[in-house]
Protein backbone atom coordinates (compact mmCIF):
# COMPACT_ATOMS: atom_id res chain seq x y z
CA UNK A 1 0.00 0.00 0.00
CA UNK A 2 1.45 3.42 -0.90
CA UNK A 3 2.63 5.37 2.13
CA UNK A 4 3.14 9.08 2.73
CA UNK A 5 6.47 10.39 4.04
CA UNK A 6 7.07 13.94 5.15
CA UNK A 7 10.33 14.20 3.20
CA UNK A 8 8.51 13.43 -0.05
CA UNK A 9 7.89 16.61 -2.08
CA UNK A 10 4.68 17.36 -3.98
CA UNK A 11 4.20 15.43 -7.26
CA UNK A 12 6.66 16.32 -10.00
CA UNK A 13 9.39 17.76 -7.74
CA UNK A 14 12.64 16.06 -6.66
CA UNK A 15 13.27 14.77 -3.15
CA UNK A 16 14.60 17.31 -0.65
CA UNK A 17 17.73 15.27 0.07
CA UNK A 18 18.77 15.46 -3.62
CA UNK A 19 18.57 19.25 -3.88
CA UNK A 20 21.40 21.75 -4.14
CA UNK A 21 22.12 23.52 -0.85
CA UNK A 22 19.77 26.48 -0.30
CA UNK A 23 17.04 25.18 -2.64
CA UNK A 24 13.84 23.74 -1.17
CA UNK A 25 12.18 21.03 -3.24
CA UNK A 26 13.76 22.46 -6.38
CA UNK A 27 11.32 25.38 -6.08
CA UNK A 28 12.38 27.96 -3.48
CA UNK A 29 15.77 29.59 -3.11
CA UNK A 30 16.52 30.56 0.48
CA UNK A 31 17.89 34.06 1.04
CA UNK A 32 18.81 36.19 4.04
CA UNK A 33 17.51 35.61 7.54
CA UNK A 34 14.68 38.03 8.36
CA UNK A 35 14.02 37.01 11.97
CA UNK A 36 13.95 34.13 14.42
CA UNK A 37 11.92 32.85 17.35
CA UNK A 38 11.87 30.01 19.88
CA UNK A 39 11.54 27.20 17.33
CA UNK A 40 11.38 28.94 13.95
CA UNK A 41 13.44 31.15 11.66
CA UNK A 42 12.05 33.33 8.86
CA UNK A 43 13.98 33.75 5.61
CA UNK A 44 13.51 35.72 2.45
CA UNK A 45 12.91 33.29 -0.38
CA UNK A 46 12.44 33.32 -4.13
CA UNK A 47 10.36 31.02 -6.28
CA UNK A 48 12.93 29.89 -8.85
CA UNK A 49 10.18 29.13 -11.37
CA UNK A 50 8.37 32.48 -11.23
CA UNK A 51 10.87 34.82 -9.55
CA UNK A 52 8.25 35.74 -6.91
CA UNK A 53 9.61 36.81 -3.51
CA UNK A 54 8.22 34.90 -0.54
CA UNK A 55 8.84 34.68 3.20
CA UNK A 56 9.73 31.18 4.39
CA UNK A 57 9.21 30.30 8.03
CA UNK A 58 11.31 27.25 8.91
CA UNK A 59 10.00 25.42 11.97
CA UNK A 60 12.24 22.91 13.75
CA UNK A 61 10.12 19.75 13.93
CA UNK A 62 12.14 18.22 16.76
CA UNK A 63 11.70 21.29 18.96
CA UNK A 64 7.99 21.33 18.12
CA UNK A 65 7.54 17.71 19.14
CA UNK A 66 9.73 17.88 22.25
CA UNK A 67 8.27 21.18 23.39
CA UNK A 68 4.69 19.99 23.02
CA UNK A 69 3.91 22.56 20.31
CA UNK A 70 2.40 20.14 17.81
CA UNK A 71 -1.17 21.37 18.36
CA UNK A 72 0.15 24.95 18.35
CA UNK A 73 1.68 24.58 14.87
CA UNK A 74 -1.32 22.69 13.54
CA UNK A 75 -3.65 25.46 14.79
CA UNK A 76 -1.54 28.21 13.23
CA UNK A 77 -1.73 26.53 9.83
CA UNK A 78 -5.44 25.81 10.20
CA UNK A 79 -6.00 29.49 10.99
CA UNK A 80 -3.90 30.84 8.13
CA UNK A 81 -5.67 28.51 5.68
CA UNK A 82 -8.96 30.23 6.57
CA UNK A 83 -7.74 33.73 5.84
CA UNK A 84 -7.81 35.50 2.47
CA UNK A 85 -7.84 39.23 3.10
CA UNK A 86 -5.89 42.14 1.56
CA UNK A 87 -4.59 43.12 5.01
CA UNK A 88 -3.58 39.65 6.23
CA UNK A 89 -0.35 37.89 5.25
CA UNK A 90 -1.24 34.97 3.01
CA UNK A 91 -0.02 31.41 3.45
CA UNK A 92 0.79 29.91 0.04
CA UNK A 93 1.77 26.38 1.01
CA UNK A 94 3.40 24.17 3.63
CA UNK A 95 6.34 21.88 2.85
CA UNK A 96 8.37 19.54 5.03
CA UNK A 97 11.56 17.53 5.27
CA UNK A 98 12.43 15.03 8.00
CA UNK A 99 13.57 17.82 10.32
CA UNK A 100 11.76 20.99 9.22
CA UNK A 101 8.29 22.31 8.43
CA UNK A 102 8.27 25.26 6.03
CA UNK A 103 5.52 27.89 5.88
CA UNK A 104 5.74 29.61 2.48
CA UNK A 105 4.05 32.99 2.88
CA UNK A 106 3.53 36.33 1.23
CA UNK A 107 6.63 38.52 1.49
CA UNK A 108 6.05 41.97 2.97
CA UNK A 109 8.81 44.08 1.45
CA UNK A 110 8.16 47.11 3.65
CA UNK A 111 9.12 45.29 6.84
CA UNK A 112 7.59 45.72 10.28
CA UNK A 113 5.42 48.70 11.12
CA UNK A 114 7.41 48.86 14.35
CA UNK A 115 10.53 49.79 12.38
CA UNK A 116 8.77 52.81 10.91
CA UNK A 117 7.15 54.17 14.07
CA UNK A 118 10.34 53.64 16.10
CA UNK A 119 11.88 56.40 13.97
CA UNK A 120 9.18 58.86 14.98
CA UNK A 121 5.43 59.14 15.53
CA UNK A 122 3.01 59.24 12.61
CA UNK A 123 0.62 62.02 11.73
CA UNK A 124 -2.96 61.53 12.86
CA UNK A 125 -4.10 60.97 9.26
CA UNK A 126 -1.43 58.32 8.57
CA UNK A 127 -2.18 56.66 11.92
CA UNK A 128 -5.86 56.58 10.98
CA UNK A 129 -5.09 54.96 7.62
CA UNK A 130 -3.14 52.11 9.21
CA UNK A 131 -5.68 51.73 11.99
CA UNK A 132 -8.49 51.43 9.44
CA UNK A 133 -6.61 48.64 7.66
CA UNK A 134 -5.88 46.95 10.99
CA UNK A 135 -9.51 47.00 12.13
CA UNK A 136 -10.71 45.77 8.74
CA UNK A 137 -8.39 42.75 9.05
CA UNK A 138 -9.20 42.11 12.72
CA UNK A 139 -12.94 42.32 12.07
CA UNK A 140 -12.54 39.84 9.22
CA UNK A 141 -10.67 37.42 11.49
CA UNK A 142 -13.26 37.72 14.25
CA UNK A 143 -16.07 37.02 11.78
CA UNK A 144 -14.37 33.68 11.10
CA UNK A 145 -13.96 32.78 14.76
CA UNK A 146 -10.25 33.72 14.92
CA UNK A 147 -8.74 35.90 17.66
CA UNK A 148 -5.13 37.01 17.19
CA UNK A 149 -4.20 37.62 20.86
CA UNK A 150 -0.78 39.11 20.10
CA UNK A 151 -1.40 42.24 18.05
CA UNK A 152 1.51 44.69 18.18
CA UNK A 153 3.53 46.77 15.65
CA UNK A 154 6.12 43.99 15.38
CA UNK A 155 3.41 41.68 13.98
CA UNK A 156 2.12 44.24 11.48
CA UNK A 157 4.01 44.23 8.19
CA UNK A 158 3.99 46.56 5.20
CA UNK A 159 3.83 45.42 1.57
CA UNK A 160 5.29 46.99 -1.58
CA UNK A 161 2.63 49.72 -1.47
CA UNK A 162 3.15 50.27 2.26
CA UNK A 163 -0.26 48.81 3.02
CA UNK A 164 -0.63 46.90 6.26
CA UNK A 165 -0.52 43.10 6.59
CA UNK A 166 -1.34 41.34 9.87
CA UNK A 167 1.04 38.43 10.51
CA UNK A 168 2.14 35.88 13.12
CA UNK A 169 -0.95 33.91 14.13
CA UNK A 170 1.13 31.64 16.39
CA UNK A 171 -0.76 32.67 19.54
CA UNK A 172 -4.14 32.94 17.89
CA UNK A 173 -7.20 31.17 19.23
CA UNK A 174 -10.18 29.61 17.49
CA UNK A 175 -13.75 29.93 18.69
CA UNK A 176 -13.80 26.21 19.52
CA UNK A 177 -11.22 26.87 22.28
CA UNK A 178 -13.78 28.91 24.22
CA UNK A 179 -14.74 27.20 27.47
CA UNK A 180 -18.33 26.63 28.66
CA UNK A 181 -18.24 29.99 30.49
CA UNK A 182 -17.95 31.66 27.06
CA UNK A 183 -14.39 32.84 27.65
CA UNK A 184 -10.79 32.02 26.76
CA UNK A 185 -8.38 31.32 29.61
CA UNK A 186 -4.89 30.85 28.15
CA UNK A 187 -2.52 33.57 29.36
CA UNK A 188 -0.70 35.02 26.37
CA UNK A 189 0.32 38.23 24.64
CA UNK A 190 3.09 40.82 24.98
CA UNK A 191 3.18 42.60 28.40
CA UNK A 192 2.80 46.20 27.17
CA UNK A 193 -0.14 45.23 24.92
CA UNK A 194 -1.97 42.85 27.25
CA UNK A 195 -5.54 43.72 28.32
CA UNK A 196 -6.36 44.17 32.03
CA UNK A 197 -8.84 41.27 32.08
CA UNK A 198 -6.03 38.88 31.11
CA UNK A 199 -4.11 40.04 34.18
CA UNK A 200 -7.17 39.26 36.31
CA UNK A 201 -6.89 35.58 35.26
CA UNK A 202 -10.66 35.08 35.26
CA UNK A 203 -11.11 34.45 31.56
CA UNK A 204 -11.52 36.89 28.70
CA UNK A 205 -13.30 37.55 25.42
CA UNK A 206 -10.86 37.10 22.51
CA UNK A 207 -12.46 39.88 20.44
CA UNK A 208 -12.28 42.38 23.30
CA UNK A 209 -8.62 41.79 24.08
CA UNK A 210 -7.80 42.27 20.37
CA UNK A 211 -9.61 45.63 20.49
CA UNK A 212 -7.54 46.64 23.53
CA UNK A 213 -4.31 45.75 21.68
CA UNK A 214 -5.51 47.75 18.67
CA UNK A 215 -5.98 50.70 21.01
CA UNK A 216 -2.39 50.38 22.26
CA UNK A 217 -1.17 50.23 18.65
CA UNK A 218 -3.11 53.38 17.70
CA UNK A 219 -1.70 55.19 20.73
CA UNK A 220 1.87 54.17 19.77
CA UNK A 221 1.37 55.31 16.17
CA UNK A 222 0.13 58.77 17.18
CA UNK A 223 2.28 59.32 20.29
CA UNK A 224 5.49 57.50 19.39
CA UNK A 225 5.60 55.74 22.76
CA UNK A 226 3.55 53.29 24.86
CA UNK A 227 0.58 54.46 26.96
CA UNK A 228 1.53 52.10 29.81
CA UNK A 229 5.25 51.78 30.37
CA UNK A 230 7.49 51.17 33.34
CA UNK A 231 10.87 49.54 33.88
CA UNK A 232 9.21 47.50 36.62
CA UNK A 233 6.85 44.94 35.08
CA UNK A 234 4.49 44.81 38.07
CA UNK A 235 4.26 48.62 38.11
CA UNK A 236 3.36 48.55 34.41
CA UNK A 237 0.69 45.92 35.07
CA UNK A 238 -0.81 48.09 37.82
CA UNK A 239 -1.02 51.01 35.36
CA UNK A 240 -2.72 48.77 32.80
CA UNK A 241 -5.17 47.43 35.36
CA UNK A 242 -6.11 50.97 36.45
CA UNK A 243 -6.12 52.36 32.91
CA UNK A 244 -3.61 54.98 34.00
CA UNK A 245 -2.57 56.82 30.81
CA UNK A 246 -2.66 60.30 29.28
CA UNK A 247 -2.99 61.32 25.65
CA UNK A 248 -0.29 63.62 24.23
CA UNK A 249 -1.30 67.26 23.91
CA UNK A 250 -1.05 67.11 20.10
CA UNK A 251 -3.83 64.53 19.75
CA UNK A 252 -7.20 65.88 18.67
CA UNK A 253 -10.21 65.79 21.05
CA UNK A 254 -11.93 63.24 18.80
CA UNK A 255 -8.90 60.95 18.92
CA UNK A 256 -8.58 61.33 22.70
CA UNK A 257 -12.23 60.35 23.11
CA UNK A 258 -11.75 57.42 20.73
CA UNK A 259 -8.65 56.15 22.57
CA UNK A 260 -10.48 56.30 25.91
CA UNK A 261 -13.12 53.96 24.48
CA UNK A 262 -10.52 51.58 23.04
CA UNK A 263 -8.54 51.50 26.31
CA UNK A 264 -11.55 51.12 28.56
CA UNK A 265 -10.47 48.78 31.37
CA UNK A 266 -13.99 47.36 31.59
CA UNK A 267 -14.38 44.84 28.73
CA UNK A 268 -18.19 45.07 29.03
CA UNK A 269 -18.23 48.76 28.08
CA UNK A 270 -15.16 48.76 25.80
CA UNK A 271 -15.94 49.72 22.21
CA UNK A 272 -16.55 46.81 19.82
CA UNK A 273 -15.25 46.37 16.27
CA UNK A 274 -18.69 47.20 14.86
CA UNK A 275 -18.82 50.40 16.94
CA UNK A 276 -15.27 51.29 15.91
CA UNK A 277 -16.29 51.15 12.25
CA UNK A 278 -19.07 53.66 12.92
CA UNK A 279 -17.02 56.08 15.02
CA UNK A 280 -16.65 59.63 13.55
CA UNK A 281 -12.86 59.61 13.99
CA UNK A 282 -12.48 56.21 12.33
CA UNK A 283 -14.77 56.71 9.33
CA UNK A 284 -13.06 59.89 8.15
CA UNK A 285 -11.74 59.11 4.66
CA UNK A 286 -12.45 55.41 5.14
CA UNK A 287 -13.00 53.33 2.03
CA UNK A 288 -13.20 49.66 2.80
CA UNK A 289 -11.65 47.49 0.13
CA UNK A 290 -14.12 45.18 -1.50
CA UNK A 291 -12.87 41.69 -2.14
CA UNK A 292 -14.15 38.21 -2.63
CA UNK A 293 -12.82 35.16 -0.89
CA UNK A 294 -11.96 32.60 -3.54
CA UNK A 295 -10.55 29.16 -2.94
CA UNK A 296 -9.16 27.71 -6.15
CA UNK A 297 -7.80 24.35 -7.15
CA UNK A 298 -4.20 25.05 -8.04
CA UNK A 299 -1.30 23.01 -9.32
CA UNK A 300 -0.93 20.11 -6.85
CA UNK A 301 2.75 20.99 -6.56
CA UNK A 302 2.12 24.51 -5.33
CA UNK A 303 -0.91 26.05 -3.66
CA UNK A 304 -2.72 25.14 -0.50
CA UNK A 305 -6.00 23.60 -1.60
CA UNK A 306 -9.41 24.78 -0.47
CA UNK A 307 -12.82 23.16 -0.35
CA UNK A 308 -14.29 23.24 -3.85
CA UNK A 309 -17.81 22.10 -4.71
CA UNK A 310 -18.08 20.65 -1.19
CA UNK A 311 -15.25 18.20 -1.88
CA UNK A 312 -12.31 17.76 0.47
CA UNK A 313 -8.93 18.73 -0.97
CA UNK A 314 -5.71 17.89 0.80
CA UNK A 315 -3.09 20.54 1.48
CA UNK A 316 0.56 19.86 2.17
CA UNK A 317 0.09 19.98 5.92
CA UNK A 318 -2.52 17.23 5.71
CA UNK A 319 0.11 15.05 4.04
CA UNK A 320 2.65 15.96 6.72
CA UNK A 321 0.20 14.98 9.44
CA UNK A 322 -0.31 11.61 7.73
CA UNK A 323 3.35 10.69 8.21
CA UNK A 324 4.53 8.64 11.20
CA UNK A 325 7.11 11.32 12.08
CA UNK A 326 4.47 13.98 12.63
CA UNK A 327 1.36 12.03 13.54
CA UNK A 328 -1.15 14.39 15.12
CA UNK A 329 -3.81 11.80 15.91
CA UNK A 330 -1.97 10.70 19.04
CA UNK A 331 -2.82 14.00 20.71
CA UNK A 332 -6.38 12.76 21.31
CA UNK A 333 -6.62 10.11 23.97
CA UNK A 334 -9.75 8.00 24.11
CA UNK A 335 -10.00 5.73 27.14
CA UNK A 336 -12.94 3.62 26.03
CA UNK A 337 -11.88 2.92 22.47
CA UNK A 338 -8.61 1.90 20.88
CA UNK A 339 -8.08 3.26 17.39
CA UNK A 340 -6.40 2.04 14.25
CA UNK A 341 -5.87 4.43 11.34
CA UNK A 342 -5.20 3.26 7.79
CA UNK A 343 -4.85 5.26 4.58
CA UNK A 344 -4.60 4.23 0.94
CA UNK A 345 -4.78 5.76 -2.52
CA UNK A 346 -7.70 5.03 -4.81
CA UNK A 347 -8.51 5.92 -8.41
CA UNK A 348 -12.23 5.33 -7.82
CA UNK A 349 -14.68 8.18 -7.36
CA UNK A 350 -15.73 9.08 -3.79
CA UNK A 351 -19.30 8.14 -4.64
CA UNK A 352 -18.26 4.67 -5.82
CA UNK A 353 -16.12 4.15 -2.71
CA UNK A 354 -19.03 5.03 -0.42
CA UNK A 355 -21.37 2.76 -2.39
CA UNK A 356 -18.89 -0.10 -2.01
CA UNK A 357 -18.69 0.49 1.75
CA UNK A 358 -22.48 0.35 1.96
CA UNK A 359 -22.56 -2.92 0.02
CA UNK A 360 -19.87 -4.51 2.18
CA UNK A 361 -21.44 -3.55 5.51
CA UNK A 362 -24.98 -4.52 4.51
CA UNK A 363 -24.22 -8.18 5.22
CA UNK A 364 -23.31 -7.29 8.81
CA UNK A 365 -26.52 -5.32 9.40
CA UNK A 366 -24.37 -2.39 10.52
CA UNK A 367 -25.72 1.14 10.79
CA UNK A 368 -24.35 3.37 8.02
CA UNK A 369 -24.41 7.17 8.20
CA UNK A 370 -23.23 9.21 5.20
CA UNK A 371 -21.92 12.78 5.42
CA UNK A 372 -20.66 14.28 2.15
CA UNK A 373 -17.39 12.52 1.31
CA UNK A 374 -17.45 10.56 4.54
CA UNK A 375 -19.27 7.56 5.96
CA UNK A 376 -19.63 6.18 9.48
CA UNK A 377 -20.25 2.48 10.04
CA UNK A 378 -21.31 1.28 13.48
CA UNK A 379 -21.86 -2.30 14.56
CA UNK A 380 -25.37 -2.84 15.87
CA UNK A 381 -23.97 -4.00 19.21
CA UNK A 382 -21.78 -0.90 19.40
CA UNK A 383 -18.63 -3.00 19.50
CA UNK A 384 -16.88 -1.13 16.72
CA UNK A 385 -17.16 2.16 14.86
CA UNK A 386 -15.45 2.72 11.50
CA UNK A 387 -15.19 6.26 10.13
CA UNK A 388 -14.12 6.59 6.50
CA UNK A 389 -13.14 9.98 5.03
CA UNK A 390 -12.20 10.63 1.41
CA UNK A 391 -9.91 13.47 0.33
CA UNK A 392 -9.11 14.62 -3.19
CA UNK A 393 -5.36 14.47 -3.87
CA UNK A 394 -5.33 15.05 -7.64
CA UNK A 395 -7.98 15.01 -10.33
CA UNK A 396 -7.39 11.26 -10.71
CA UNK A 397 -6.57 10.11 -7.17
CA UNK A 398 -8.14 10.30 -3.73
CA UNK A 399 -6.85 9.39 -0.27
CA UNK A 400 -9.11 7.08 1.72
CA UNK A 401 -8.64 7.34 5.48
CA UNK A 402 -10.15 4.59 7.64
CA UNK A 403 -10.37 5.04 11.40
CA UNK A 404 -11.36 1.81 13.12
CA UNK A 405 -12.40 2.39 16.72
CA UNK A 406 -12.90 -0.76 18.73
CA UNK A 407 -14.28 -0.87 22.28
CA UNK A 408 -11.57 -2.21 24.57
CA UNK A 409 -13.97 -4.84 25.94
CA UNK A 410 -15.04 -6.11 22.50
CA UNK A 411 -12.18 -7.56 20.50
CA UNK A 412 -14.66 -9.63 18.49
CA UNK A 413 -15.78 -6.41 16.80
CA UNK A 414 -12.20 -5.76 15.76
CA UNK A 415 -11.91 -9.22 14.23
CA UNK A 416 -15.21 -8.82 12.33
CA UNK A 417 -13.89 -5.66 10.74
CA UNK A 418 -10.41 -7.01 9.95
CA UNK A 419 -11.39 -10.49 8.80
CA UNK A 420 -14.79 -9.98 7.17
CA UNK A 421 -15.34 -6.38 6.10
CA UNK A 422 -11.95 -4.75 5.43
CA UNK A 423 -10.72 -7.38 2.89
CA UNK A 424 -13.72 -6.57 0.68
CA UNK A 425 -12.35 -3.03 0.17
CA UNK A 426 -9.05 -4.22 -1.34
CA UNK A 427 -10.47 -3.71 -4.86
CA UNK A 428 -10.53 0.04 -4.24
CA UNK A 429 -6.77 0.40 -3.67
CA UNK A 430 -4.83 2.09 -6.47
CA UNK A 431 -2.07 -0.08 -7.95
CA UNK A 432 0.56 1.80 -9.95
CA UNK A 433 1.51 -1.35 -11.84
Amino acid sequence: MPAFHDDTPPPGLPRADSLPEGILFGKYELGKLLGCGAFAKVYHGRNVLTGQSVAIKAVNKLKVLKGGFTAHVKREIAIMRRLRHPNVVRLFEVLATKTKIYFVMEYAKGGELFGKVSKGRFSENLSRRYFQQLITAVGYCHSRGIFHRDLKPENLLLDDNFDLRVSDFGLSALADQIRPDGLLHTLCGTPAYVAPEILAKKGYDGAKIDVWSCGIILYVLTAGYLPFNDSNLMSMYRKIYRGDFRCPKWTSPDLQRFLSRLLDTNPETRITVDEIQRDPWFVKGFQEEKFQFQELIEDPASEVYGDVNNSKYLNAFDLISFSPGFDLTGLIKETEFSSCVERFLSAESPEKIITRVEEVTKSENAAVEKNGWGVKVEGLDGGFVVVIDIFRLTEELVVVEIKNRVRETDQDGDQRWKDVLRPQLECLIYRSD
